[in-house]
């Protein structure tokens, strides 16, 4: 018999401090041990789900009641929720692009790093040094302010009568939606940090325009030596932005026609964050300007999910987010009024 058939499954290993579940059932079943092996390619979960004939997706998708046949296989239902939310956050997921890193903590409280050359009027350029001159100083220090967490999720609310015989793959694609909700709520945070700062009132000033090329080029000379190569922009700015001439070149009508994917008259990458101020636009270095913290993994009530008891069983994400470089984004209010 296979050794991962002999793992016995309990709901004390969504408990392990600083760990998640797969890494506790990886722990006891390295996928290393599965090399040349028919099992190459599944990690410790999937080997479980194998394990119990569970089917998760495709047209043999199991119904919701296949996870449920014994205790040991209940254990494993809150692990393919998290999993399918987190397929939702990622197909959804916008925030890689606005943020240069991201902080994984153990807890509640955090507060990052701020560098800034110690000399006043100094603004970071490397000049020539004279023989035995000191070098300008950069001076790293905590940030004065904690990072503001924010908590979004949603409450599962059915009873297991109800989803018993549903089948898994048409709930996944219920929680991977529940997913997409919350990356975009991160979304309109990082956006909402960058726009106002960490308290509320040290964010950006934003510059009038039209927007047209013209302001694009101006905020690209006002960031150097930053570079501009992400917008961040509201169902209205987006509007505006795609009014602009250099949008409807042959190049870029053929790119956005044939993939999809927006661009920008500079070659920033374009982010549309719906609920996002309408007159407002934000653009930055990807690179520099933002930290991403979060606290723990996707949340849930891992013993009423092992339980069937899904009335009231909350999903939840705790995340929040810190300028590195202040001077690595700008803002355009293209509302109407004189600049």
């Amino acid at each position: 018999m296979a050794y991962y058939e002999n793992i016995s499954l309990e709901k004390g290993m969504y408990s392990v401090p600083g760990k998640s579940f797969s890494q506790v059932l990886e722990e006891l079943d390295s996928s290393e041990n599965y090399r040349g092996t028919p099992m190459e390619g599944l990690d410790a979960y999937q080997r479980q789900l194998k394990r119990f004939a569970i089917k998760v997706s495709g047209p043999e998708s199991g119904t919701v009641e296949s996870f449920f046949m014994s205790s040991q296989s209940a254990a494993l239902f809150p692990e393919y929720v998290a999993r399918a939310v987190k397929q939702g956050m990622d197909s959804a997921n916008r925030v890689t692009d606005l943020v240069a890193t991201v902080t994984k903590i153990d807890a509640l409280d955090y507060r990052s790093i701020t560098a800034e050359p110690e000399t006043e009027g100094d603004d970071g350029s490397l000049t020539v040094v004279a023989e035995g001159a000191a070098l300008p100083t950069t001076k790293i220090h905590t940030s004065a302010s904690l990072v503001k967490l924010q908590k979004h999720g949603r409450m599962l609310v059915s009873t297991y009568e109800a989803l018993r015989f549903q089948k898994l793959d048409l709930l996944t694609v219920t929680l991977r939606q529940i997913g997409a909700y919350i990356a975009g709520a991160q979304v309109k945070d990082a956006v909402d940090v960058l726009m106002n700062g960490e308290d509320g009132k040290s964010g950006l000033t934003f510059k009038k325009g039209t927007p047209n090329y013209a302001d694009f080029v101006g905020l690209w000379a006002a960031m150097a030596p930053y570079e501009l190569n992400t917008v961040a922009a509201g169902t209205g700015a987006m509007q505006k932005l795609l009014q602009v001439a250099e949008f409807k070149d042959a190049q870029a009508g053929m790119n956005f026609q044939g993939t999809g994917r927006l661009c920008t008259p500079l070659g920033a990458k374009l982010v549309h964050v719906p609920g996002m101020a309408a007159d407002k636009i934000v653009v930055l270095d990807k690179g520099c300007a933002l930290e991403m913290v979060q606290s723990g993994d996707v949340t849930m009530d891992c013993d009423k999910l092992i339980d069937r008891q899904l009335e009231r069983a909350g999903i939840s994400v705790i995340s929040g987010f810190a300028r590195i470089f202040k001077e690595a984004a700008a803002g355009l209010d293209c509302g109407t009024g004189e600049g």
